[in-house]
């Protein structure tokens, strides 16, 4: 189980190290990774505090994903399952 609140993205590099990720659905959500899992590490902890920040600044947080999805695409932006 993912336990992610939000949709995720993750999108692999020309560097097989570095891999960038955001949420389509929570505004301004980035980070980066050196793997898929990382990103999914990160993610799933810095969603807290990023809504939490969100609310700090009395900024509109979105309603979590009733099922959040995570895509994962490679360097040239094909999709993979």
């Amino acid at each position: 189980m993912l336990d992610l609140k939000y949709s995720l993205v993750i999108e692999a590099t020309e560097d097989p190290l570095f891999f960038s990720f955001y949420s389509p659905t929570l505004e301004g959500f980035t980070g980066v990774g050196s793997s898929v899992e990382d990103c999914l590490y990160k993610a799933r902890f810095d969603m807290d505090e990023h809504t939490a920040l969100m609310c700090e600044q009395r900024m509109p947080v979105p309603a979590p994903d009733a099922e959040p999805t995570v895509l994962v695409r490679n360097s040239h932006g094909i999709e993979a399952a």
